[in-house]
């Protein structure tokens, strides 16, 4: 499948029109949701048909449940997540002055857990970090975007579009040349997106499970031919901030449905 993908990309931009647009105004920037057919847009709508929910569900679950040698649960800090993480996932990546650099809502979950919580952190694309993620996430649906807000991120941001707009891999494309040149056009099948990071952690059908942005950047860069990024390296964190920086006023939808 990835390499029809590659192939098909490659055709697309080599013998299709291209728009040539640059990036995309701020005006005319839609959510991924838009470009879904009735079904998919039906599934993510309702509930109890949106497979994402099962992940929300267990997250409740362990937002409430103790662990560590701390013996202390999400909600012993934070109390009711309807409440006090409403609006938090649209403002990731945040930055950690800590840490002196941005942080995602997973990185954030992590080190609670190992602050707070004294617990094990959870690994990338684990069931129960993509559960925690999606359940503080679902809090903030219908809440607009407003990541990259912060001036210290302004570095990070920068990063990120630099790393949209460079070329990389065997088939020497940029992220921009599909999101922003090509979007509305079809590849093997499916709807090219403007790449708005309104959903995650998502169900995408194709995985058959929910996954996180970073595991959707690396499998585009795979498409192309290139040595994907680690899990929560600073390049990837980078990569998110400035997707979800160019979405901002756009509407939170966790969790999204996608194909």
């Amino acid at each position: 499948m990835s390499s029809w993908r590659a192939i098909a990309m490659a055709i697309l931009l080599v013998t299709g029109p291209t728009l040539l647009a640059g990036e995309i105004p701020s005006d005319a920037r839609r959510s991924g949701y838009s470009f879904m057919g009735p079904d998919t847009r039906a599934m993510q709508d309702d509930d109890t048909a949106n497979p994402g929910m099962l992940f929300v569900l267990d997250g409740e679950q362990l937002w409430k449940k103790t662990i560590g040698t701390a013996d202390k649960a999400c909600a012993d800090c934070h109390g009711d997540a309807r409440s006090s993480m409403k609006g938090v996932a649209a403002r990731y990546p945040a930055f950690d002055k800590a840490l002196g650099r941005p942080i995602t809502l997973d990185q954030r979950i992590n080190l609670c857990r190992a602050n707070h919580q004294q617990a094990t952190p959870l690994p990338y694309e684990s069931r129960d970090l993509l559960a925690l993620s999606a359940f503080v996430g679902h809090q903030s649906r219908g809440i607009p975007i407003t990541a990259g807000d912060d001036p210290q991120l302004k570095p990070f941001v920068d990063q990120g579009r630099d790393l949209f707009m460079q070329r990389e891999g065997q088939l020497n494309l940029a992220c921009t040349h599909c999101h922003d040149d090509n979007f509305d056009k079809r590849l093997a099948g499916a709807p090219i997106t403007q790449a708005q990071p309104t959903g995650y952690p998502l169900y995408r059908l194709e995985w058959q499970t929910l996954g996180s942005i970073e595991r959707r950047l690396r499998s585009c860069m795979s498409g192309v031919r290139a040595q994907a990024y680690d899990y929560g390296s600073p390049e990837l964190v980078a990569l998110e901030l400035y997707l979800m920086s160019r979405a901002r006023g756009l509407p939170m939808e966790t969790p999204a449905v996608r194909p």
